[in-house]
């Protein structure tokens, strides 16, 4: 997660100190939490006796033991409350000492303070209580995402978060390259849905359909939001990938080819704070001749971009669990669950405003898509009264109503073609795909 820090205090992004540091070892750092044993390794040769009379006592904590990730993390949060952070009570992954926020992830961690001094000296003092902490440096790359600060054509610092060795990763796969094969201006074909397709030919596995599609999920998932609806829909098929399949995944392939370089543009802006674009595509995978044998057809798909201070933080594009019986009820679940990660996000920043730490403080902003036809998603989610045919929405969707009645949230409509987040629902042609990504600068899309 990036939290936005007021520019007026510390000067801007680039005068933020950010440090990676990795926990070397990580797991086997803390003790065990019980007496453990295991078997003598085979071809460990014992200098007398015979192997299966002996065990080996564990004093260390192992990898792949089922509770080795809560030993560590007990044995980490106890460290590092020794040294003065405390745990956030929103989010157990960060911590925070005066104005240094420390957020966590397994074994690789990012240190952010204004001043760098102050992080060596946590960085030392996480030595003396003997973690095993190695300095990473400044944040360039984190978890395989290229992290550079750059001077935007308004003077204003931008973060551009990329990924190329991933997608280079991908395209080697795939064996495309830029010699031989000609681009691709989307990531899907906008003429057809890809369905199951259960009367084709199957895929013929000339590459690792498995591997490019965990790939392609892991790039989506860092910088590229605008792949999710076609990598998901390609992910649906990963137990039996037919030809259409197949074909899809190149698609996508031919264009990283021509965005290899491209990915998030964060430009952090003092008078915005949270605003999350949504939408849902009633029964857009719907298709007759496969409805009999797969009752998915009928489900709803829906997409979420959440976005703080002008910086994306979080998407997602994926089917509704249960069936929306309208497009206005499938456009109330959808807000309903952006908003459940919503909210934490907004908790975890009054908890941090509450610490000291210089946050702008603003009315977040909550847009959700109706369309034309469907202003009755816009007045569900903001009058509240019992009508027949709603009715069981309100006990499982109106989570969210408090924070409305406080002035917290505010849901308003938008124009279909101001929608970010049509890009996570359905498959786009070129001027409708790249518009929405011009809008918001969420990315750079060609």
């Amino acid at each position: 997660m990036v939290v936005h820090l007021n520019a007026a205090r510390h000067g801007s992004v680039q005068g933020m100190a950010h440090k990676v540091a990795r926990l070397r070892h990580g797991v086997p750092q803390a003790p065990v939490d019980r007496d453990m044993y295991m078997e003598i390794p085979k071809r460990y040769v014992l200098s007398s006796g015979v192997a299966k009379d002996f065990v080996l006592k564990i004093h260390k904590n192992i990898y792949w033991q089922k509770q080795a990730g809560r030993v560590w993390n007990n044995y980490l949060v106890a460290k590092l409350k020794k040294i003065g952070f405390m745990q956030s009570r929103i989010n157990p992954c960060i911590f925070t000492r005066g104005q240094t926020l420390y957020a966590l992830y397994t074994d690789d961690s990012i240190l952010a303070s204004p001043s760098e001094k102050e992080i060596d000296k946590i960085m030392e003092d996480m030595r003396v209580i003997g973690l095993d902490i190695t300095d990473k440096g400044d944040v360039s790359d984190f978890l395989g995402v290229k992290i550079e600060k750059k001077i935007g054509p308004n003077g204003q610092p931008t973060i551009h978060l990329t990924q190329p060795h991933l997608i280079d990763s991908i395209l080697k796969e795939l064996q495309l390259d830029h010699e031989t094969t000609s681009s691709k201006p989307t990531p899907m074909s906008c003429s057809r849905i890809l369905f199951r397709h259960s009367s084709s030919k199957p895929f013929d596995r000339h590459f690792h359909y498995r591997i490019v599609i965990g790939r392609l999920e892991y790039l989506l998932a860092c910088s590229r939001p605008e792949l999710a609806y076609s990598v998901h829909q390609c992910a649906r098929c990963l137990s039996d990938p037919k030809v259409e399949h197949g074909k899809a995944v190149l698609w996508i392939g031919k264009y990283l080819l021509a965005t290899r370089d491209k990915g998030i543009i964060m430009t952090p802006n003092d008078s915005e704070s949270f605003k999350v674009s949504v939408d849902a595509n009633f029964c857009g995978n719907w298709d007759q001749s496969e409805a009999v044998e797969d009752a998915n057809t009928a489900r709803s798909r829906h997409g979420f971009l959440i976005s703080y201070a002008g910086c994306p933080l979080m998407w997602k594009s994926k089917m509704q669990p249960e069936i929306a019986l309208s497009s206005t009820e499938s456009e109330v679940i959808c807000l309903s669950e952006v908003l459940r990660s919503v909210i934490p996000l907004m908790d975890l920043v009054k908890e941090l405003k509450g610490q000291g730490f210089p946050i702008t403080e603003l009315i977040p902003k909550i847009f959700c898509k109706v369309y034309e036809d469907n202003s009755g998603a816009l007045e569900i989610a903001t009058v509240f009264k019992l009508r027949p045919r709603t009715k069981h929405i309100n006990t499982r969707f109106y989570h969210f109503r408090q924070y409305q009645e406080r002035g917290e949230i505010e849901i308003l409509p938008i124009n279909t073609t101001m929608q970010v987040s049509n890009i996570l629902t359905k498959p786009l042609e070129l001027t409708s795909f790249v518009r929405p990504a011009q809008i918001e600068c969420v990315e750079e899309t060609i």
